[in-house]
């Protein structure tokens, strides 16, 4: 692997701090400085380090939340858990990760879901659920790799939604909405595994996501 530039260190460096100070700044050249004041970095070379428009930013933080969620998720961290406990515990502790910056990622959705930047949302969306099952340990290269990250795609967005206006002491109304579309994606992954190859029954994957997206609360 090639080794990082100081520009992308720095900017590594800086991501998770900048979602942080854009709850109070947005995603603006401003939480760059303050995030550069926080670290002791110099802010001309913090500018340097980090993309100029908002979309970069968020780009770069969710980025760094990805490497965060490697880094924490070791092998030892992992062991014994059953796949359903390990999807349960990465999207959990993702939620964990950005709790400091929540009202920052209200406004980043806003301006992911603007029409220039949806190219963007759909390549961020995949790469979530793609990191997370990669850390799940799966493998899978054939179609099943493909819907497994649709699933939690869908099952990461709705319950980010949720994650945002939820004032419950501990996220606990996030918790059980997480835990009811987990369950909802296993019942699901069990179907498609038992009606494999079956040419006349087979299950609306559209329908499915449709649910996910907007279940019954």
């Amino acid at each position: 692997m090639d080794a990082l530039s100081p520009l992308e260190q720095l900017r590594r460096r800086l991501a998770l701090a900048v979602g942080e100070n854009a709850v109070f700044d947005g995603w603006s050249r401003k939480a760059v400085d303050s995030a550069a004041e926080q670290l002791g970095i110099d802010p001309v070379q913090a500018r340097l380090a980090m993309p100029k428009s908002a979309s970069g930013l968020i780009d770069a933080y969710i980025q760094e939340v990805d490497r965060a969620l490697e880094a924490w998720f070791t092998p030892k961290r992992l062991a014994g858990m059953k796949i359903r406990e390990k999807i349960r515990a990465l999207v959990w502790h993702r939620l964990e990760i950005m709790g400091p910056a929540r009202e920052a990622i209200r406004r980043a959705l806003a301006i992911l879901a603007m029409p220039q930047n949806v190219p963007l949302a759909i390549r961020i969306s995949w790469r979530t659920a793609d990191v997370m099952w990669r850390i799940a340990g799966d493998t899978s290269t054939d179609f099943s790799h493909y819907t497994k990250r649709m699933s939690l795609g869908a099952v990461y967005g709705s319950t980010l939604l949720v994650w945002l206006d939820d004032q419950s002491e501990g996220w606990t109304e996030t918790a059980a909405f997480l835990d009811r579309r987990i369950d909802d994606v296993m019942r699901f992954e069990k179907s498609k595994a038992e009606w494999r190859g079956s040419s006349n029954r087979r299950l609306s994957l559209s329908r499915f996501l449709g649910r996910l997206r907007f279940p019954p609360r």
